[in-house]
């Protein structure tokens, strides 16, 4: 009795002059069960990611209407995110109560988590779906992250599931210069992503820096006066 077995997709690529994208031709390949016969279906034609500058994503949004989807997780987003923008994180936070899950988030919380401010996280299950609910596959998007991995993670997931215009800023949020998009938040959008002991570290060697200046104009102008603040023994 014929059947079809190992079906697999096939990508043909070919030039397009629709600004700066590819267009892919895809197929799906099925062979029957005798082996001698080949038959193609189901075949699309779906435009590739678009890559983007800060600038080049500005307009975007301001001449062609593309949406901002920000697929960060939650404590980036409150940071700093563009004004208007969709919030769809691509990681939520793990709090499963497995005993595996609980040793990887303890030793997660006490490195990554302490020094960097990273929260333990899980990939959204809910991802695709949430998009979807919200937007039409021929819906024109733009998603952003802090450092451009996600995004591009993320829009790859959109594209292989049939959304057709697809942008991402290259390097994410944190290549952004101030101004450039309208954001809400407690700091600029390149910041959002510096959370943990490592900013405060950072604002410390500041105050030593000041301090150690201040103490070598003080002994280089006034020698006298530091000679009785700091006799030598």
């Amino acid at each position: 009795m014929a059947g079809i077995i190992s079906p697999g997709p096939t990508a043909l690529y070919f030039g397009s002059n629709v600004g700066t994208r590819r267009l892919k031709a895809v197929s799906w390949a099925a062979k029957s069960v005798s082996g001698n016969r080949i038959r193609r279906k189901n075949l699309r034609i779906a435009a590739e990611v678009r890559f983007v500058s800060a600038e080049e994503a500005k307009q975007l949004i301001a001449v062609e209407g593309y949406s901002v989807v920000d697929v960060r997780d939650k404590s980036q987003f409150e940071r700093a995110h563009i004004k208007s923008c969709h919030h769809i994180p691509l990681f939520i936070y793990n709090e499963d109560n497995d005993i595996g899950t609980i040793i990887k988030r303890t030793v997660h919380n006490n490195f990554s988590g302490l020094f960097f401010g990273l929260p333990f996280t899980k990939l959204n299950p809910e991802f695709l779906k949430s998009v979807r609910n919200e937007f039409s596959p021929d819906s024109k998007l733009l998603v952003v992250c802090q450092e451009g991995l996600r995004s591009a993670a993320a829009a790859s997931r959109l594209e292989e599931a049939g959304f057709e215009n697809i942008a991402c800023v290259t390097s994410g949020l944190q290549s952004v210069k101030p101004g450039t998009f309208d954001s809400v938040g407690s700091t600029e959008l390149q910041n959002a992503g510096k959370a943990g002991l490592i900013t405060v570290q950072g604002k410390i060697s500041a105050v030593l820096g000041t301090v150690l200046v201040c103490a070598l104009l003080f002994i280089t102008f006034f020698p006298d006066q530091a000679e009785k603040l700091f006799p030598s023994s």
